[in-house]
């Protein structure tokens, strides 16, 4: 049991360990004059630390390059744990095993019934993490944490799914509780959305940036948003549901109870309404972007009319955020600029314009693994410095 005290010589030092930490857990591995300019300690104090780390075992020092001069790049060591990502999709269930070293170690996805109950769904889920752990040759002692990624907004107090979640039959449950019980583990849980934009900022198109929006698009429309390089969920935890701007008051009933969201224009229910009659009943959203990509021109067009919408949303996201950048993930981010394009147009049209200016509108680089290694990366942002700091 620790006997520091606040703002006593060893709690300043193991904070200043904590810093350092999470810096490099963060990014995956970092320059030690990277960590110095990412947590503002002095480059001596950083080398103190750095070499402390690497002779418990906590971290591996390799020599690298930075800007043509020779470096020193640090990483977590690859046995430091083992985290865990399961992501809960409409029509799927994605997990993956990784280490504190950013080294996905194994990964599987599976289709799921949209319709399932959450009892079968959280049975296959603990199926594929058992599976999964032992492919990667792991015991479940050595796991720090699991991040589970859901589709819908989740309540800060309850832990409970919230009643625009896309899953029938959900609502009210607790899935990180359930899950928690269920593992032996602790749960992180969050949105899909917000699991997406973390994905994105610490593995994929957000790497560098401390200020972006991800927006998701498939079943429903939903957004995550870091500011100053955190997920910003609000005080409620339903910060980001940009699928429920109203668009037309007069138009269709929303699953919210509200009329003419935006959702209810660029969902894909309602986009693959609009061309059953022609292109049969079994139409699926990959699919209309891959025959939007040959030519079809009614496809094209519901994909540019779904963009001028998504971009109306987006121009009112950037003039109350001001992000540096909005990445599109989801179903519809497949189509690159027939989607792209319009969402720049509305932008333009919308938005204050110096905002847009600074704006740049691109596709996720992780396509469907975003939420999943965002699940992943929510382990190592919420777990706290208990697992790696044990030996000090």
């Amino acid at each position: 049991m620790s006997t520091d005290t606040p703002g006593s010589q060893s709690s300043l030092h193991r904070a200043n360990l904590e810093r350092v930490l999470r810096a490099v857990r963060m990014a995956g591995s970092l320059t030690q004059a990277e960590i110095a300019r990412g947590t503002g300690l002095s480059a001596a104090t950083v080398s103190n630390i750095v070499r402390e780390l690497k002779e418990s075992g906590t971290v591996v020092v390799a020599d690298t390059s930075s800007g043509g001069r020779r470096a020193r790049s640090v990483s977590l060591s690859g046995d430091a744990g083992i985290v865990v990502g399961i992501d809960f999709g409409h029509t799927h269930l994605r997990v993956a095993v990784g280490n504190l070293a950013h080294r996905v170690l194994a990964e599987e996805s599976a289709p799921i019934d949209v319709d399932v109950s959450a009892a079968q769904g959280f049975d296959r889920a603990e199926a594929m993490v058992e599976r999964l752990l032992e492919q990667a040759g792991f015991r479940p002692e050595k796991v720090i944490g699991v991040g589970l990624g859901v589709p819908g907004p989740i309540d800060v107090e309850t832990g409970a799914l919230g009643s625009t979640a896309i899953l029938p039959g959900w609502t009210g449950i607790a899935p990180g509780r359930e899950l928690a019980e269920r593992l032996g583990m602790p749960v992180h849980v969050d949105n899909d959305a917000n699991l997406g934009a973390l994905g994105e900022l610490v593995w994929g198109a957000g790497r560098g940036l401390s200020d972006l929006a991800y927006i998701k698009v498939a079943s429903g429309v939903g957004a995550g948003l870091v500011v100053n390089g955190q997920i910003y969920r609000g005080p409620g935890g339903t910060a980001g549901e940009i699928g429920h701007i109203t668009l037309d008051e007069a138009g269709p009933v929303c699953r919210c109870g509200n009329r003419g969201c935006l959702e209810t224009f660029v969902g894909s229910r309602y986009l693959l309404s609009l061309l059953t009659s022609t292109l049969g009943a079994d139409l699926s959203l990959p699919r209309v972007v891959e025959l939007a990509h040959q030519g079809d021109l009614g496809c094209r067009r519901v994909i540019a009319d779904a963009g001028r919408q998504i971009g109306t949303g987006v121009a009112t996201l950037c003039n109350l955020l001001n992000p540096r950048r909005v990445i599109l993930g989801g179903d519809l981010a497949e189509a690159g600029e027939l989607v792209l394009a319009p969402i720049r147009d509305s932008v333009a049209r919308y938005a204050i314009p110096s905002a847009a200016r600074q704006l740049s509108v691109v596709p996720g680089t992780l396509g469907g693994r975003a939420e999943v290694l965002g699940a992943l990366a929510l382990v190592m942002s919420e777990m706290g410095e208990s697992g790696a700091l044990g030996r000090h």
